[in-house]
Parts: structure tokens; C-alpha cells; sequence
């Protein structure tokens, strides 16, 4: 058992914090910038609620912080009261906030010259996979912190790769969102095509699921598409924020991405039409607005 802080109560946070005490069997406390949702997962899971950042990492091991963009993260990393400000020296800071690299290897380098050490550790798979424990996370950062902070990661994990120094994992978030965009969109377009052509979708899906076509979004996305429900999981808001990374590090990389970054215009489409909280198989939305 370790002593572990956890910073950030939203939706993903909360569950995996709660599997941090619960499977992992850890001493966790956690800070919430809204108290009454850190002092409700205290009572729910029997753990600490701490009134900030750096009183909750105070004597721990692991610090995991899950907000929301860069500024966040600084905020409650190298800020007043932040996490650095109060973790012992030797602890291992890792972050689950989907950030840019930039942020990660400034967070690890803060970290050292504070005796800590730093992981960054985003994650995929979305509220389901937070609240069942089956994260894919991708790490960057020295590879003996790593192996130290796994066996931690993984109560709320499926998956945990190093992907290199730091920024790496960030790198590798950008990755899997360049990918599910383009995927989604793919989908979005073959079921608006079906509808248009008068094919039953559910029987085209059967059938294409199973052949090169098949993936993740079409086995858990496509029934709720086709009836124009768009409230499971990831926000458009959300994936916009993390497209904007995407093509910010693909601008300084020299990158091409034509797909990402029509996808993101498409994204914002469906917030002018009122979805900014839609999940982000809403792109369907778009093409079926008559």
C-alpha cells in the first residue's frame, strides 16, 4: 500500500481514484476545486479530502493530477499551493491530463530541480473506461520512475506503455486522437450514406463490422448514431480542446494533417448547432442537418 494524492474529482478522476483505493487497496487523498464533490468521493470511498493541492500530497508517494488543460495543470502543479510546493522528495508526480508535450517536459524538468520525479501519463478510453478500471495509458519519462509508478497506474488500467522521455505520452495521446477522428468521420459518412441509399444500418453493420472496416467506434457507437443520440462519453468540446493541441504540435513538428484539421472544423459545426456537450459521434449530426 502507498500513500497516494489525487488531484481533480471530475469525470474521469473520480473513478479512477476510487480504484486507486478500492483495487489498488492505496491511502488516497484527494482535492477537488469544487469541495463538495472531493468531500462526496471522501464519504464514498472512505479516503481524505484535503483543502489544497499541496496539503493533499503532503507525505505521499504518488501525486496524480487529472484537470483540464495546460493552465490547469500549472495551477495545481507549480502554483500557489500547488502539488510540487508539498510532495517530499523521492515521490513521483504523474499526470493524466491531456496536455501538450510542451507542459509535460516544463512539469518534468520543475519537478526535478524539486527531488521529484514526473510522468506523463493521458489516457484513452473515456468515462466507461475510467469508471471499469480499463484505461489505456501512455507514459513518458525515465524508464526506472516508470517501472516504479505501473504497478500504481494499473488498478485503473487495461494498458500502461512507456512511450519514451517525457512528452512522449503526450505525444502519443495525440496520436490516438488523430486516429479517432478520422475514424469517426468515416462512420459518420458510411452511416449517412447507408441512410441516404435506404439500406437498414444494423444489418449493413453486421455484416461490415466483422471485415477491415470493423473498429472500436462502430461496435460501440453505431446504433446510437443512427438514432440521433449523442450523449455517451466524450464531449465535442473536449476533442476540439485536444485537436487544437494536435495541430498546435503539428504546426511546430511540420506535421501534415489535412484530415484532423478538417475533422476539427466539422467539430466546430456541431458546436453552432447547439453540441458542444454531445459526445463525438455527433459529427453524424452534421451530415444528416437538413
Amino acid at each position: 500500500m502507498a500513500r497516494v494524492a489525487f488531484i481533480g474529482m471530475g469525470v474521469m478522476g473520480y473513478p479512477m481514484a476510487g480504484h486507486l483505493k478500492v483495487k489498488g487497496g492505496h491511502d488516497v487523498t484527494v482535492y477537488n476545486r469544487t469541495v463538495a464533490k472531493g468531500e462526496a468521493w471522501a464519504k464514498q470511498f472512505d479516503g481524505k479530502f484535503a483543502p489544497t493541492p499541496a496539503a493533499a500530497a503532503e507525505g505521499a508517494d504518488f501525486v496524480f493530477t487529472c484537470v483540464g488543460n495546460d493552465e490547469d495543470l500549472r495551477s495545481v502543479t507549480t502554483g500557489k499551493d500547488g502539488v510540487l510546493s508539498g510532495m517530499k522528495a523521492g515521490a513521483i508526480l504523474i499526470d493524466n491530463t491531456t496536455a501538450s508535450a510542451e507542459v509535460a517536459r516544463e512539469l518534468y524538468a520543475a519537478a526535478k530541480e524539486k527531488g521529484v520525479d514526473f510522468i506523463d501519463a493521458p489516457v484513452s478510453g473515456g468515462q466507461a473506461g475510467a469508471e471499469n478500471g480499463v484505461l489505456t495509458v501512455m507514459c513518458g519519462g525515465d524508464e526506472a520512475v516508470f517501472e516504479k509508478a505501473k504497478p500504481v497506474i494499473d488498478a485503473y488500467a487495461r494498458m500502461v506503455g512507456l512511450m519514451g522521455a517525457a512528452g512522449a505520452g503526450q505525444l502519443t495521446k495525440m496520436i490516438n486522437q488523430i486516429c479517432i477522428a478520422g475514424v469517426v468521420q468515416g462512420l459518420a459518412e458510411g452511416i449517412h450514406f447507408g441512410k441516404q441509399a435506404g439500406l437498414d444500418i444494423e444489418k449493413v453493420v453486421e455484416v461490415i463490422s466483422k471485415g477491415a472496416a470493423g473498429s472500436w467506434q462502430m461496435e460501440n457507437r453505431h446504433k446510437t448514431m443512427n438514432v440521433g443520440k449523442y450523449d455517451f462519453g466524450f464531449a465535442v468540446d473536449w476533442m476540439r480542446k485536444d485537436l487544437d493541441i494536435v495541430l498546435s504540435e503539428a504546426r511546430r513538428n511540420e506535421a501534415k494533417l489535412p484530415l484532423t484539421a478538417l475533422v476539427d472544423q466539422f467539430y466546430g459545426d456541431v458546436q453552432a448547432m447547439g453540441g458542444n456537450r454531445w459526445d463525438t459521434s455527433s459529427l453524424l449530426a452534421r451530415l444528416d442537418k437538413k
